[in-house]
């Protein structure tokens, strides 16, 4: 049996939650990644609109008439 001295286990200690947290920084990094690439393409996708499909504008024309009230005699 290998018995390590408490200064040896302390530095073993130090190491792994060492290792740990850069494990746990590249999956946040990851996670943080693929959350921007996600939203990136939602909005290109939201933004330009499918090929073929319509697209209708409404407009409300006012004529300007010069004259007085109009009459109309059927």
């Amino acid at each position: 049996m290998n018995a390590l001295s408490p200064v040896e286990r302390r530095e073993r200690r130090r190491r792994r939650r060492r290792e740990e947290a850069i494990r746990w920084g590249i999956r946040g990094g990851l996670a943080l990644l693929l959350l921007l690439l996600g939203i990136a393409v939602g909005e290109a996708l939201h933004d330009n609109p499918r090929p073929g499909s319509t697209i209708t504008l409404e407009r409300t024309l006012r004529v300007h008439t010069t004259g007085g009230p109009a009459t109309v005699t059927p």
